[in-house]
């Protein structure tokens, strides 16, 4: 099992953004292609808010490899409806901090921890699997999250929300290295909203940490800013950790695009790891260095997730790229073949490199 999992909150969070509307069919085929990808758990409703959220579930439960996760208040009602859906997991949620329990919930602690021990009760006692998310859990004291963990000793996750995005990576350390002073992190999961550009960060800064489950969004898809990216957090651990977190990555750009495609979402082409132009380098100094060894300046092989590379020539191009072309063109690189090289990009670029060499081969080659 990697180090740690994620639970791909796309599909929900997505269609609570204003002015979305996910049809069921669309939810459906997003959720088995994010199932292809080997998320070991896929959030794609919260079945209490209408029938198309329920049938999501309930087409979904019991196909997918992954763990088909209904989201649910602290109340009978909700919890009902997710487990007549089939949902594998039932999360519950309810709010922890002092200013959520009296301006959202409209309840005092003790009557917030009999609400949630008693729903976590019916989720069992039905034959469910509970999940726990603390809302605005970052805003909270140490002293009472304890109280809340220590009222749940059989849920297996209990998941922290960053609820506002307030939280950076150093706040989320200091944090989590308090926790875990009375908090088995090995139960813990993670929320993260994006509003100060920390969500991916801030997922990672957890990982290091030892937490065991993290909430994730394809394109960081989400209400406000959105949540922490999924593709970035995976591309981060892999890169830097060798850890896959037990993803196909080589399918992870793929997925990624077909998902936000079969939502109707875009992105940007600079969008780290989805972007179109991260892979793309015109500059006459990077492209003669990409075409000796492209890490030189590249973070990593965008073909290990499933992307591609794009070396254009045109104007830009100096001698260096150019005598590297003409010798890939199997050319003589002489300084009166480059020269001529040159005038001829600048005046037919910009050419991606299979074109160039191409038009090397034809106006020089013997």
């Amino acid at each position: 099992m990697p180090r740690m999992q994620l639970n791909d909150v796309t599909l929900r969070e997505g269609d609570q953004m204003p002015g979305r509307a996910f049809t069921a069919d669309q939810k459906v085929r997003a959720a088995r292609r994010l199932d292809e990808l080997g998320v070991p758990f896929i959030q794609p409703a919260f079945p209490i808010t209408g029938e198309k959220d329920r049938s999501v579930v309930s087409e979904l439960a019991g196909t997918t490899d992954a763990d088909i996760v209904a989201l649910a208040r602290a109340v009978t009602g909700d919890i009902d409806v997710s487990l007549d859906a089939g949902a594998d997991v039932v999360e519950v949620f309810v709010s922890v901090s002092d200013r959520h329990l009296e301006h959202l919930l409209g309840k005092s602690r003790p009557e917030m921890l009999a609400m949630l021990t008693n729903a976590v009760d019916h989720v069992v006692d039905h034959g469910g699997t509970p999940h726990v998310t603390l809302a605005d859990a970052f805003r909270t004291d140490h002293a009472d999250l304890v109280d809340v963990f220590e009222s749940l000793p059989n849920v297996p996750m209990v998941t922290l929300a960053d609820s506002v995005g307030v939280r950076t990576p150093a706040s989320v350390q200091t944090f989590l290295e308090a926790l875990r002073e009375d908090v088995d992190l090995g139960r813990v999961g993670v929320h993260f909203h994006d509003d100060l550009g920390c969500g991916t960060a801030n997922v990672l800064a957890a990982y290091h940490l030892g937490v065991a489950k993290a909430d994730v969004s394809v394109g960081g898809l989400g209400e406000r800013a959105g949540n922490s990216s999924l593709e970035e957090v995976v591309a981060a651990c892999t890169v830097d950790d060798d850890d896959t977190l037990g993803v196909d990555v080589g399918e992870l750009i793929p997925v990624c695009r077909d998902v936000l495609d079969e939502l109707g979402e875009s992105y940007g082409e600079r969008k780290a790891v989805l972007g179109s132009a991260i892979a793309e380098h015109e500059s006459g100094i990077h492209t003669a260095a990409m075409l000796s060894d492209p890490a030189t300046l590249e973070p990593f092989d965008p073909a290990t997730f499933g992307g591609g590379r794009r070396l254009v020539f045109g104007k830009p191009t100096g001698k260096g790229g150019a005598r590297k072309l003409l010798q890939r063109a199997g050319v003589d690189a002489d300084d009166e073949t480059v020269a001529a090289f040159l005038d001829l990009l600048d005046d037919r670029g910009p050419l991606h490199l299979a074109d160039a060499v191409a038009l090397a081969e034809r106006e020089f080659g013997s």
